[in-house]
């Protein structure tokens, strides 16, 4: 399928070039860069990415891709015929970055909206902007800027957050945030006007301005890690609050995710030992609790800088229909090729829930209908299984390099617990309380059907397993 941006836009932008020489019949999940899935009411899963490619211009417009299945995509165009005029002329972006998009309810009936990010690498003067569409194909229409930023730095304080990445988090009762953050002065949060997508009354930039208030301060790195976090997204913990997930250190290398819980949106987040994500005085790489970063399973690729994630939510059918339905989360994420760090592409994983309400992603890519298992109640309900052997990753232990697989068993249990729903609980060697979900899962490298583990201590130590023969 080549270049059909004509098919699902109307709007008017500035375009950029190479806008109708693309062979994009070959690229399925290549070239994905900061990805957020949703699904319409048919069933359908799009895809939306920033303008990125590993091997030629960009394209500015916003990458669309659709799947049945979450495992095969097909490229489907741009939902922008190019960067919209007004973010254009205030930031020079030739390309949009890490689009967010989200379903709402509006007096005129349903409708999908998405925050795009205009900006130029490493600058701090760009805007996030709003378009809306009927559905997820389009036609999207620009609606303007929601929050800018720009370089100055004010003699005091943090200053105003790079205005990139956003996130929109809508709680219960309908109200509705802005997550939004990248480097520089951190993650901050800005509530909205459920109504128009806009920054609310009181935040809002006066008439004829670009600027808002920056919100409240989420997260910050210190000075020693470059101030690096990024692609913030919160999602709904387990019987009440928040969790934060957020990435860490070097794009191209380091990338890598970690999490932190809290009571509210708007924060304060912390990390498993009670860590503020705000602490700039701690080790800058001892904040937070890892979840992924870069890995080589036996035999198999090197994945190198996973990142700037999302989480898709959704209930889906049982294998016996009586059963009803199930919840179901993926993280979306995108990962490098550790052997041509050029590469991005999509990767899925699932997302778990320790009985601690800890959000932790599988060790293996989501291989999709008939060799996931999203039934809870048929996940593993004996501590015999954690015996034998896996193949174990401890991610950011050293996020500076690709951590290699170890083969062996899982450390010594005490006290374990079988809390349904494939959660156990245990007491380490060293004392430590460990919460650990063990799931259904296909190992990518073996192709077999196989368990993963994922497991989390009170010290914030993580470990990511795969059951072996």
């Amino acid at each position: 399928m080549t270049d059909i941006t004509t098919d699902i836009t109307t709007d008017t932008a500035t375009p950029t070039a190479t806008t109708t020489s693309l062979d994009t019949s070959a690229w399925g999940g290549r070239h994905v860069h900061d990805p957020t899935a949703v699904r319409d009411d048919d069933g359908v899963y799009w895809l939306f990415s920033t303008d990125a490619r590993s091997d030629g211009p960009v394209r500015g417009g916003v990458q669309v891709r659709r799947s049945a299945d979450l495992v095969t995509w097909d490229f489907h165009g741009w939902a922008l015929p190019g960067v919209p005029a007004p973010a254009a002329d205030w930031s020079g972006a030739e390309g949009l970055w890490a689009p967010e998009v989200v379903q709402v309810a509006t007096a005129g009936g349903p409708v999908w909206r998405m925050y795009y990010s205009a900006s130029t690498f490493g600058s701090r003067r760009s805007a996030i902007g709003l378009a809306e569409a009927p559905h997820p194909a389009g036609p999207w229409t620009d609606r303007g800027i929601v929050v800018a930023s720009e370089h100055v730095e004010p003699p005091a304080g943090l200053g105003h957050p790079n205005a990139i990445d956003a996130n929109v988090v809508t709680e219960p009762d309908g109200s509705q945030w802005l997550v939004y953050g990248s480097f520089f002065s951190g993650i901050h949060v800005l509530p909205l006007d459920a109504a128009t997508g806009l920054v609310a009354d009181g935040f809002a930039p006066a008439a004829g301005e670009l600027h808002a208030a920056p919100g409240r301060l989420l997260a910050r790195r210190a000075r020693a890690a470059d101030g690096a976090v990024e692609g913030a997204f919160v999602l709904p913990r387990p019987g009440g609050g928040w969790a934060l997930l957020v990435s860490y250190d070097s794009l191209g290398g380091s990338y890598h995710l970690r999490v932190s819980a809290g009571d509210a949106v708007a924060g304060p987040y912390r990390d498993r030992r009670g860590l503020l994500l705000t602490d700039v005085d701690a080790d800058p790489w001892s904040v937070g609790v890892p979840v992924l970063s870069g890995h080589r399973l036996a035999d198999g690729p090197g994945v190198l800088a996973p990142g700037h994630a999302s989480v898709l939510s959704e209930r889906v059918p049982a294998a016996v229909p009586e059963a009803g339905t199930h919840a179901r989360q993926l993280l979306v994420h995108h990962v490098r090729d550790a052997d041509a760090p050029t590469e991005h592409r999509l990767q899925l994983r699932r997302l778990v829930w320790t009985h601690d309400a800890w959000p932790l992603v599988a060790p293996q890519p989501w291989a999709g209908p008939g060799r996931e298992v999203d039934d809870v109640s048929r996940w593993p309900a004996d501590p015999a299984v954690l015996d034998g052997l896996w193949e174990q990753l401890t991610p950011g232990t050293d996020p500076t390099r690709v951590q290699d697989g170890v083969v062996g068993p899982l450390e010594a249990r005490t006290a374990v617990r079988a809390l349904g729903g494939g959660r156990f609980a245990w007491t380490a060697p060293d004392g430590a309380a460990v919460s650990a979900v063990v799931h259904p899962a296909w190992d990518a490298v073996r192709d077999r059907a196989t368990l993963c583990l994922e497991s989390l201590d009170d010290a914030g130590r993580v470990t990511l397993a795969t059951r072996l023969p």
